[in-house]
């Protein structure tokens, strides 16, 4: 992917430890249900979400006020940049029940995420295919991975500017899965 730095490791975690951390961030995290302003209508997001940290963080017109680390999420933040090398002050969580839950195409490009803002990505629970887009170029095709039980995504340096990126809705039958976004507020 030109004007993109995203790394992929399937296998971040064994099978038994995925299973457990999947079963205890389901139970641990306080889920709520946000909604969003799409046609001048209020309409529920289609995922359930969380926000821990150090910092307040706003996308999508909402503010999230963080909630104390647990933990479980400090292990997990411990874990990602022990491998990365970057400090993390905050954690985005979704929790997708089934095929129809998703994240439209976007960007996370916040202000307050800096110049060149990292993500770190992990996922416990059901595969779902992960898509990319790039924002000006459409002479590249789309690409599309599938984000495994335990894997760990990173996306860094310039590829919030450049790319734009989904969880589409599927049909295919899709169990629950839940997604952690680390991420370093600046501001």
């Amino acid at each position: 992917m030109p004007d993109a730095e995203v790394y992929y490791a399937p296998h971040f975690f064994m099978q038994e430890e995925s299973d457990l951390y999947f079963t205890q961030l389901q139970q641990a995290i306080n889920w709520r249900q946000e909604s969003i302003k799409m046609f001048g209508k209020e309409l529920p997001m289609p995922r359930l979400t969380a926000w821990y940290g150090d910092k307040s963080y706003t996308y999508s017109g909402l503010l999230n006020e963080p909630q104390p680390w647990l933990p479980i999420l400090l292990e997990l933040k411990k874990r990602v940049e022990e491998v990365n090398g970057k400090k993390y002050n905050s954690v985005l969580l979704n929790f997708y029940r089934a095929g129809n839950d998703s994240m439209g195409w976007h960007q996370d490009n916040e202000p307050e995420l800096g110049p060149e803002p990292g993500i770190a990505s992990l996922s416990f629970g059901h595969e779902r295919r992960f898509s990319f887009r790039h924002r000006t170029r459409k002479d590249l095709k789309p690409v599309s991975i599938t984000l495994a039980h335990g894997s760990l995504l990173l996306m860094q340096g310039l590829t919030q500017h450049h790319w734009l990126h989904s969880l589409p809705k599927t049909a295919k039958p899709a169990g629950p899965r839940i997604n952690l976004t680390f991420r370093h507020i600046i501001t």
